[in-house]
């Protein structure tokens, strides 16, 4: 199972296991879902529209039923300068796909490790998307929409990562 072990949570829960039950809402798609790690309405609405579509009790609770019929909601990989592999090299062609149109930079290349261009690459995309300018690509880089409509996380093809 996707989300074994989660705990039984609801509205005015906060920490990890709400972080993960984000996630997971995002991936059903919907990107509405704020990754904020705190269970509010909007959370709750969320999750009351998964309970509905699977024909579960709308409760607005996330227990074992609930968890079974969300996807994985595991973190992405967090992604940092001295990363390495073929994570990277799919960041970095998202990147260069849409620095042209959006973010103006591109990481100089495909070569799937984290170096100061794609630091710099990914610097000009939080800022074009309006979070957090850290240079680290973590939950709330991974979840900004890109202008095709899907996350970053789906375009760089780990979206089901556990």
């Amino acid at each position: 199972m996707a989300n074994e072990g989660q705990p039984t949570i609801r509205v005015g829960a906060r920490g990890e296991p709400v972080r993960h039950l984000q996630r997971a809402l995002r991936r059903t798609p919907n990107r509405a879902v704020v990754l904020d790690g705190s269970f509010g309405p909007s959370t709750e609405a969320a999750v009351k529209d998964v309970q509905l579509a699977s024909g579960l009790v709308v409760d607005g609770v996330v227990g074992p039923t609930t968890w079974a019929a969300l996807p994985a909601g595991g973190a992405m990989p967090r992604l940092a300068k001295g990363s390495s592999g073929d994570v990277v090299a799919r960041l970095q062609q998202v990147l260069t796909d849409g620095a042209p149109d959006h973010w103006g930079v591109d990481p100089q290349g495909v070569d799937g490790r984290f170096g100061p261009n794609t630091l710099a690459s990914v610097e000009a995309f939080q800022r074009f998307a309006a979070v957090s300018v850290d240079g680290v690509v973590g939950d709330q880089t991974w979840a900004v929409p890109l202008a095709s409509g899907e996350d970053l996380e789906r375009a760089v093809g780990l979206d089901s990562a556990g």
